[in-house]
């Protein structure tokens, strides 16, 4: 069976969130020990086996089970849902997989403490008893905490886009530095007259499920989403990200068969099929933080500036894409993306003419 990009990639996230908590369920297991060597008890008359195994399995089926959440339910309502009926499902969605958790995990620790089989009817009522008894209220809080910073990192890694908010953290855009990237300039066609015909408020909404629906191919084929400017979205890839087989050519024709894909729903909302035309050139930029209040990575070089040229021309030469010579020449294009050579066209601001290809 072949798994998606998308799917592989969820899976890794499920992967690093269950190992992350782990860690924190390890990390409470050495707070008790801890407490119990500061109380001075006597260590061999200590069962730490059993706590130590308890705290792994309860942080690995706390992980499959609230990482599942996370990633495949909870992101996706942050995403889509207002801010406060999220709030509220993920809690109770929380208490929920925390009950899930808790019983099995208590008859684990009983299961060892009292060397009772796990199919022992006493040892699961031993465990409801201690569900229900207020010590359980401290692992319970703990637990939330950890649940809400998880929301939080995801919260503000989508703020910045995904893998943008680590490299702020690890300060690799402080200083300005100069690097290859390539640039995707997409823009809605016909955003005029739609615009007019839906009228403002309308077409914001129109605008909103347009980028919904085009960002999981963008994540897909690891774009990073440099900047929403009205009806245009600039997507960036680090060079090697974006030639790797040919992920910045691959993510224009996916992003255009997921709107293909929901023609009946923006037919019967908006009257209307959204189209992107796209221009995709690379070169160095200079890339660093900018900004003060609300901090942000900025790009700044000719290669934004001859990117929206090329995307300008779309609609004169009558192509949906266009792409730079420079560009097509790092790229393994395959039959399925054929380039045609268009020719040398002059592009506004720019002394020598860019030789454009379509695919």
């Amino acid at each position: 069976m072949v798994i998606s990009k998308t799917t592989s990639s969820q899976i890794a996230r499920v992967g690093w969130i269950t190992f992350a908590w782990v860690i924190f369920a390890l990390f409470q297991y050495l707070v008790s020990y801890g407490a119990i060597v500061e109380l001075g008890v006597d260590l061999e008359k200590v069962d730490l086996r059993t706590p130590f195994v308890t705290s792994i399995f309860t942080g690995v089926l706390a992980g499959l089970l609230g990482g599942s959440g996370v990633v495949f339910l909870w992101e996706r309502w942050l995403r889509s849902k207002p801010y406060g009926w999220t709030i509220r499902s993920i809690l109770l969605s929380y208490l929920i997989i925390f009950v899930v958790v808790a019983i099995p995990s208590t008859a684990v620790y009983q299961s060892g403490l009292l060397n009772k089989s796990m199919f022992d009817r006493e040892l699961w009522s031993i465990a409801f008893y201690h569900l229900l008894s207020p010590t359980t209220l401290i692992p319970l809080i703990s637990w939330l905490v950890i649940v809400a910073i998880t929301i939080i990192v995801l919260l503000v890694n989508d703020k910045y886009g995904p893998g943008v908010f680590v490299k702020f953290l690890m300060g690799r855009y402080f200083n300005p530095r100069r690097e290859q990237r390539i640039f995707m300039f997409l823009d809605l066609r016909s955003s005029t007259s739609i615009a007019e015909n839906l009228g403002e408020e309308k077409y914001f909404s129109f605008l909103r499920d347009v980028f919904k629906y085009a960002t999981p191919a963008i994540l897909k084929y690891q774009g990073e989403i440099y900047q929403y400017v009205g009806d245009e979205i600039v997507i960036s890839w680090e060079l090697g990200a974006g030639a790797k087989k040919a992920n910045c050519i691959q993510c224009y024709f996916e992003i255009q068969q997921a709107l293909r894909d929901r023609t009946d729903f923006f037919l019967e909302q908006y009257q209307t099929q959204p189209e992107f035309k796209a221009g995709v050139h690379y070169g160095h930029v200079m890339a660093g933080e900018i900004g003060v209040v609300k901090r942000e990575i900025a790009f700044s070089g000719d290669v934004l500036n001859t990117t929206a040229r090329i995307q300008s021309k779309c609609n004169e030469l009558g192509v949906d894409l266009l792409a730079s010579e420079n560009l097509i020449g790092l790229l393994n294009l395959d039959e399925e993306l054929k380039p045609k050579r268009i020719g040398e066209i002059e592009l506004r601001g720019k002394k020598e003419r860019v030789t454009l290809f379509t695919v």
